[in-house]
């Protein structure tokens, strides 16, 4: 049983006009795991993937029905790509699976994350 559902739409310029302005987001929104794929990509690459990271946290905390906040926060949720390259969520506060998808365009990244609950 789906228990909830949440969706993201990130302008990938807004994310590259911050990083560019010294703003330490990427220590902010990734976690330690995450932080050292992202270190190893280049620039244009760190932009869609800290986007595709930002984009798919807030989807995460919609769908978790609080938002970005003093329930959830950016640390506690880490997305990770498994063996063929596919981004899953691998540690969050949610008790059941939590599914994502992860959607890039030269200008934006569009995320959904479906919390279920019950059996799969």
């Amino acid at each position: 049983m789906i228990y909830g559902t949440g969706i993201d739409v990130t302008e990938l310029n807004r994310i590259q006009q911050i990083m560019a302005a010294g703003l330490k987001l990427a220590e902010k929104v990734l976690t330690p795991a995450e932080l050292a794929v992202f270190t190893r990509y280049g620039k244009k690459r760190q932009v869609e993937f800290l986007a595709g990271r930002f984009s798919a946290k807030e989807s995460y905390s919609k769908a978790f029905g609080t938002g970005i906040g003093a329930a959830v926060g950016f640390q506690d949720i880490e997305i990770l790509d498994n063996a063929a390259g596919k981004p899953e969520i691998t540690r969050h506060p949610f008790d059941g699976p939590a599914w994502i998808s992860i959607s890039h365009t030269d200008q934006l990244v569009m995320t959904q994350v479906i919390l279920e609950r019950g059996k799969m």
